[in-house]
């Protein structure tokens, strides 16, 4: 007798995303295709991905928005000076930046937006030049987030900007705070902070 396992919407969800190439196949192809020709940063309506959403504090409501943004894959490009140096000694090889294109992304997505404070982002999809991620913003001043229980907090003071201030969780990753315990003891209250010391 075989066993059947039974699963919720969501977990189906989450299954076949582990893998969206094989699992989503044509629609995942046409889907790319169709946002290469779209703005960098566009508003959408519904998630892409509504399990993972869920999963990070969006609700089908008022006050909460949307955002699709496309990054470029790959290193960035350091700012330099254009006369009186030496092109080996500006450090134009070989940079990349201390945060996560996701970090990137989402302060993207705050400078389009100012009014709206970041919760949370996840990734929807990639080809061989970019990768897209959805960002959950919200309205602290709409009175549908100021008397919601589970979003209310973000109405504080003390979370004003927090995406620049790497408070998200993409920015908490890229600073090491989700590692714990030994190995980890320079990484807070920063990297930054503790340089130097030890040695």
């Amino acid at each position: 007798m075989t066993k059947v396992i039974k699963m919720g919407f969501y977990k189906y969800l989450r299954e076949l995303w582990k893998s969206p190439r094989k699992n989503l196949k044509e629609i995942y192809t046409q889907r790319l295709i169709k946002w290469r020709k779209q703005p960098a940063v566009i508003k959408i309506e519904k998630p892409t991905r509504l399990d993972r959403a869920h999963s990070l504090g969006y609700k089908a409501k008022q006050g909460v928005v949307l955002a699709r943004i496309r990054i470029k894959k790959g290193g960035r490009n350091r700012p330099t000076n254009i006369r009186g140096r030496k092109p080996k000694k500006a450090g134009l090889r070989k940079f990349s930046p201390k945060k996560s294109l996701q970090w990137i992304a989402e302060e993207r997505v705050n400078k389009k937006f100012p009014n709206l404070e970041v919760l949370n982002s996840y990734e929807v999809g990639d080809d061989g030049k970019y990768k897209w991620f959805e960002v959950i913003l919200l309205d602290k001043h709409h009175p549908s987030i100021r008397n919601d229980k589970d979003l209310n907090w973000i109405c504080y003071q003390a979370h004003t900007n927090r995406v620049n201030r790497g408070l998200t969780s993409a920015g908490k990753k890229s600073r090491g705070l989700h590692k714990k315990g030994r190995g980890s003891e320079k990484n807070r209250p920063s990297i930054r902070r503790n340089e130097g010391k030890g040695k």
